[in-house]
């Protein structure tokens, strides 16, 4: 874990450090599949709305890291979309400082449908593991979010803090799906 400023040229700077790093857990991908034992696992699923136009601009927010932004989140990235390979470092906290969470994305998701992505955690994260969103559009036109991770703590301080840890999951996730909704009616 790790803190840093939360200025845009602070993550800037951090962001160059964590491009070439590799991923701190071994399961690439598995939020793609059946998630790996022995980690915290989380899956919700919520409305977004209906309809086409609901549907493209869920998933134009979502793949330009807006859930992130909307739940808080300062960051920078490697590409202004996600996509397989982008690089990107948010911070949480109040102030001028906050937690670093470095990630990269694995996969991502372009069908008619279906768009999405998922990232993985690089060191200095304060957990390793993967987070997946994916927006769909039913055959009924409704539109859904599903956010899917598993992660585990990343050092002594966040095992210490467990339960902390897992309840700032919860918040961050329904920081997402609540940025998601409002990003969807627009």
């Amino acid at each position: 874990m790790r803190l840093v400023g939360s200025s845009p040229a602070a993550l800037e700077r951090a962001l160059s450090r964590y491009r070439d790093l590799d991923l701190t857990y071994p399961e690439r991908g598995a939020t793609a599949g059946p998630l790996p034992a022995g980690y915290h696992r989380v899956a919700r699923r919520a409305g977004l709305g209906h309809g086409r136009a609901a549907f493209e601009r869920a998933a134009g927010a979502l793949l330009t890291w807006q859930a992130q932004r909307g739940a808080g989140l300062r960051l920078a990235a490697t590409a202004p979309e996600a996509s397989t390979g982008v690089t990107v470092v948010m911070c949480a906290g109040p102030g001028p400082f906050g937690v670093l969470a470095p990630c990269r994305v694995v996969w991502t998701l372009q069908e008619p449908d279906r768009r999405g992505f998922a990232y993985g955690t690089l060191p200095d994260h304060p957990v390793r593991g993967e987070e997946s969103f994916v927006v769909e559009r039913d055959s009924d036109g409704g539109v859904w979010l599903d956010i899917v991770a598993f992660s585990r703590p990343n050092g002594g301080l966040p095992t210490l803090g467990g339960p902390v840890g897992r309840q700032v999951q919860r918040v961050l996730t329904d920081r997402y799906l609540d940025a998601m909704r409002e990003l969807a009616s627009r």
